[in-house]
């Protein structure tokens, strides 16, 4: 396995700084669509990097009513790998995941 690239103190300090912030960012949208002011819709159609990067099965689980069984089940039903970001779905799986949960 490849050594990750040596860092000075400051590019290390910098790259934690930055892990940290997308990590507040995507637990806010968690939040929000826990809480429901973001729709699963508004989310799928966001072209912002911190959904695009978030897993399927994560933004799933935020959504009210919907565990850890219920999203795997509906991520297996539609057809959409496990480590799936949601960049990575194509028109048709958010689609399909639009009707199933009807939001």
């Amino acid at each position: 396995m490849a050594t990750p690239p040596q860092l000075t103190p400051e590019q290390r300090a910098n790259a934690l700084a930055k892990a940290a912030e997308a990590r507040t960012a995507r637990a806010e949208l968690k939040n929000q669509l826990k809480i429901g002011s973001v729709t699963l819709a508004e989310a799928l159609a966001s072209t912002d990097s911190t959904v695009g990067k978030l897993k399927v099965v994560s933004l799933l689980e935020s959504l009210p009513g919907v565990g850890k069984v219920k999203a795997r089940k509906i991520i297996e039903d539609i057809g959409i790998a496990d480590n799936r970001r949601v960049q990575g779905l194509g028109a048709q799986q958010k689609q399909a995941l639009l009707d199933t949960l009807g939001k």
